[in-house]
């Protein structure tokens, strides 16, 4: 996944303020003002209060990760929380999947907010007292067990706004829907819970998400329309002929032909695409081929990922490697079998609802703390969500404020590590998020959160 979201420029206090300035003047002198006034009051102090819980919970998840479809014990914490919160509680959903459904106390639009259960197969390095140390088979390796990622911070975060939210349910017009979703890293967990009717008991209006990631603690990114690139993996199946390592004539070595495609694909990029409209990649990450020092095997198998930010574009990409692989093949005497999966779609902002939210987020952070993120390549199921309703995906800082965030562990990485200071203003976002959307209220930035 690519990174450095946060090094892109920062949005002005000046036109953030801009953004709040028509609907906040519009109702600075009536009761709604006042009253959007105090629940945001109410929500700040809440999530002041729930801190040290979500810290807790996010230690716990942390200590404890699970891959994709096995979250049962972080599934069953979630639940439970949720069950005492007095929420409607679904669980097995699309799996491991934990649904919970509040109530406002008053009639209204319904919004969700997701979060993200699963870990990687990835060792952890790090030096942390309550590190990872669960160990599984991964394809056919023992492997450590880690929240490389950083969903711990998301279900943490998500457990914490659930409990601010239902804190104020009285004051609600309208419905929460918390999906806490596995299999993010794959095999996918958002599609299967969208066909498990997640978004349509009840009827969802809106979605917003977040994600941590590299950046100075506390900072938020968001950015409107395409966010993060559409993922697709492929596979290409070189076979020559077998023969005798000490007699090459004898056969078409599909590793040399192998070699052959990985550096052309790398002109598809850097040749084939305008890449000053948007960016691609095409990466080749496996190449397997043979068993033994002395035998030219009959196939190689080469695997990668494909980012794009468009259907024309990946038309073209997609073009470009079955092109490349079964004419390079050809031209030394193998063939090349191409296979690209469907992958994930591109992870795409709602526009005119991610304006709308702006203020919401500024004022959960500071406006100082705000900025426009550019194009990422990595990819998320999020955009499935997305697919079907307005939704805003958001970025998280989690690098000690004190460190160089560029020179940070990237998410994936054995070192990844979140700063904690994060949390809180993760929580402020995402119950933000859900309070004015439902509510209608704009609220103006806070200048600055310095310290939180």
């Amino acid at each position: 996944m690519s990174r450095r979201p946060f090094s892109s420029r920062a949005l002005g206090r000046a036109a953030l303020q801009a953004i709040a300035a028509a609907p906040v003047a519009a109702l600075l002198a009536g009761p709604l003002a006042a009253q959007g006034s105090r629940l945001h009051a109410e929500l700040d102090r809440r999530a002041a209060e729930v801190n040290a819980k979500v810290v807790s919970w996010r230690r716990d998840i942390h200590e404890h990760p699970e891959l994709g479809l096995q979250e049962t014990r972080t599934a069953a914490l979630v639940a439970d929380h949720l069950r005492k919160l007095g929420m409607e509680v679904r669980t097995g959903v699309a799996g491991t999947g934990v649904v919970g459904i509040l109530k406002g106390g008053k009639p209204g639009k319904v919004v969700a907010l997701r979060a993200d259960m699963d870990a990687l197969p990835v060792t952890e390095m790090t030096d942390l007292p309550f590190k990872s140390k669960v160990r599984t088979q991964w394809n056919g390796q023992e492997v450590g067990v880690m929240h490389a990622c950083g969903h711990d911070n998301h279900v943490a975060i998500l457990m914490g706004t659930a409990e601010v939210l239902a804190g104020m349910r009285a004051q609600l017009p309208g419905t929460v829907v918390f999906l806490f979703q596995p299999a993010e890293e794959g095999p996918g967990g958002a599609e299967p819970m969208i066909k498990a009717g997640v978004l349509d008991d009840p009827k969802v209006d809106a979605i917003f998400g977040l994600h941590v990631w590299p950046g100075p603690a506390g900072d938020v990114l968001y950015r409107p329309g395409a966010a993060m690139a559409a993922s697709n993996q492929f596979t290409i199946k070189v076979r020559g002929r077998q023969t005798h390592g000490a007699a090459p004539w004898g056969g078409v070595d599909p590793i040399v032909t192998g070699s052959q495609i990985v550096l052309a694909l790398q002109t598809v990029v850097s040749r084939q695409l305008n890449i000053t409209q948007v960016p691609a990649i095409v990466t080749v990450a496996q190449f397997n081929g043979g068993i033994r020092s002395n035998i030219i095997p009959d196939t190689a198998v080469l695997v990668g990922t494909i980012r794009t930010f468009g259907r024309d574009q990946k038309a073209q990409v997609f073009a470009s490697v079955q092109r490349i692989a079964t004419q390079v093949a050809a031209s030394a005497g193998a063939t090349a079998e191409v296979h690209i999966d469907s992958g994930y779609p591109v992870t795409a902002n709602h526009e005119a609802l991610t304006r709308q939210m702006a203020p919401s987020i500024a004022r959960a952070v500071g406006a100082d703390r705000v900025a426009e993120a550019p194009m990422i390549t990595g990819a998320e199921d999020f955009s499935y969500f997305q697919e079907k309703v307005p939704g805003v995906f958001v970025f998280l800082g989690v690098t000690p404020r004190d460190q160089d965030w560029r020179k940070a562990a990237q998410n994936h990485s054995p070192f990844f590590f979140a700063d904690e200071s994060a949390l809180p203003g993760g929580v402020r976002t995402m119950a933000s998020l859900a309070l004015d959307y439902l509510t209608g209220v704009a609220p103006a930035p806070v200048p600055t959160r310095a310290g939180q």
